[in-house]
């Protein structure tokens, strides 16, 4: 079928042109729309401004073919190929380029929002200023494309190939990139805020200047990645590895230090001013990052030796909630679930917390009274004398003493207590022994109370022998000394 045929056929309001030939064809602002072009092929074709909108142009081949200002809006072009196509301006909004070759291709300023490119190959693609918002981009490869000021916001980017691709001021607010692969990306003055990339992989990526406020960045790989002057505030990088990387001038307000690796991190001071002024500078005094930057969060540990059960389950959900009603908040615990035995693990972000939290979090257990004893027994045994010669440590001491004191003088036990829901004094779980310890950022832990029965089983040796505890008479529980009490102070870091 020739050009004058298949208009003519066109005209004749036909639509199907499979499998047409119409290699090096010079159809300029040609109206294709709603047409079938399956297996079709258009190679070196030359159809700037053609519309082909709403058509089916599955496996056709575009290849090296000049589609400026053509309109693709709504085509089915599933594994089509436009690789080296011309397609400058080009209309592709809500297209279906599932599994296409765009690789080569000339896309700037092209128009691409909402379009399926699942697992598409855009590889060396030159998409600079192209419009991909809220675009599906799961698993397509981008290796060695040029995407500088491309709008990629909202865009789904999950496990997508971006190596050594370049996205300098590239707009991808609130895009999805969980699993991406951005190893050696040039993402200088980019726009992540809200991003997503956890687990995303970014080592050598140049980020200098770019914008990750409330980015996630859990369990991220960013080793040797230049982040330099970029505004990281309200991230949440927790499990991420940021090994050998430069964080000079970074902006960190509302971030946590613990939680990160930063083994052999470059950073000379940071900003922690709210509003990124550097009113607030942390200035590093060595080379080590560790004296800001700390691999483990502070952690409160209540092993409980029984099993969660759903009830239990929702009479500790309502027992916090009530505390946090009283004006003392502490964050859902990770719990872990065993068979005979329950972990509840508090994470926080600073080793000044971990003593009022333990102090709230046994309440609703029937050891709360013997483990907050000790909590203040050790802070109150530890003399000023006792730490003269440790650096800071007076400092650190009156500081903890006066926080917890404060802490509990502002707790009013007795209503805390009233909160508590009646159901726990009937449900095992809440009776049963416990377990508390303490970890700091510095990774030393220090035990508040460990009850003597906790891992004992009543058994019977024989069907004549009455039921008897295996232990009658358990060892007590032994505090820490004021030797483990003055160590784990030295893992608290002397910042404020």
């Amino acid at each position: 079928m020739n050009v004058e045929e298949l208009l003519e056929q066109y005209a004749a309001d036909l639509r199907e042109f499979s499998g047409l030939n119409l290699s090096g064809v010079n159809l300029p602002g040609v109206n294709l729309s709603r047409s079938t072009f399956l297996q079709a092929n258009f190679n070196a074709a030359k159809l700037t401004s053609a519309d082909f909108s709403y058509s089916i142009c599955q496996t056709a081949n575009f290849h090296g073919a000049n589609l400026t200002l053509a309109d693709f809006s709504h085509t089915d072009l599933q594994y089509a190929d436009l690789s080296k196509a011309e397609l400058t301006r080009t209309d592709f909004s809500v297209a279906n380029l599932q599994g296409a070759n765009l690789s080569y291709a000339d896309l700037r300023d092209a128009k691409l929002r909402c379009v399926n490119l699942n697992r598409a190959n855009l590889s060396r693609a030159d998409l600079r200023y192209a419009k991909l918002i809220s675009a599906n981009l799961q698993g397509s490869n981008f290796t060695s494309s040029d995407l500088s000021s491309t709008d990629l916001s909202g865009a789904d980017l999950r496990d997508a190939e971006l190596r050594q691709a370049t996205l300098n001021r590239a707009n991808l607010q609130g895009a999805n990139l969980q699993g991406a692969n951005l190893r050696w990306a040039d993402l200088s003055g980019a726009n992540l805020r809200w991003a997503d990339l956890s687990g995303a992989k970014l080592s050598g990526a140049n980020l200098t200047g770019a914008d990750l406020t409330h980015a996630t960045l859990l369990d991220a790989t960013l080793v040797h990645v230049d982040l330099t002057r970029s505004n990281l505030a309200y991230v949440d990088w927790r499990g991420a590895d940021l090994s050998g990387s430069n964080l000079t001038g970074a902006k960190l307000y509302a971030v946590s230090p613990y939680g990160v690796k930063t083994a052999g991190t470059t950073c000379r001071w940071i900003d922690l001013s709210q509003n990124g002024d550097q009113s607030q500078i942390y200035q590093f005094f060595s080379d080590d990052s560790s004296e800001y930057f700390h691999s483990t969060p502070p952690t409160v540990e209540i092993v409980i030796d029984d099993r969660l059960t759903s009830d239990a389950h929702c009479a500790l959900a309502v027992a916090y909630q009530q505390f946090a009603r009283q004006g003392k908040a502490i964050a859902p615990p990770q719990i872990q679930i065993h068979k005979r035995r329950t972990i509840l693990k508090f994470e926080l972000d600073r080793n000044e917390d971990l003593f009022w939290i333990a102090f709230v979090a046994i309440l609703p257990f029937a050891d709360a009274t013997l483990a907050q004893k000790t909590l203040i027994h050790l802070l109150q045994s530890i003399s000023t004398e006792t730490v003269s010669d440790v650096p800071n440590g007076v400092q650190i001491l009156h500081s903890l003493v006066t926080s917890l004191s404060q802490s509990v003088q502002k707790l009013d036990t007795t209503k805390l207590l009233q909160v508590i829901p009646i159901a726990i004094q009937k449900i095992r779980f809440f009776q049963a022994p416990t377990r508390s310890t303490l970890f700091n950022s510095s990774n030393r832990a220090i035990a508040l109370y460990d009850n003597p029965q906790f891992g004992k089983r009543r058994i019977k040796y024989s069907e004549t022998e009455e039921e008897f505890a295996f232990l009658t008479q358990p060892p007590t529980f032994v505090p820490p000394t004021q030797k483990e009490a003055i160590e784990f102070l030295q893992g608290f870091s002397d910042r404020a």
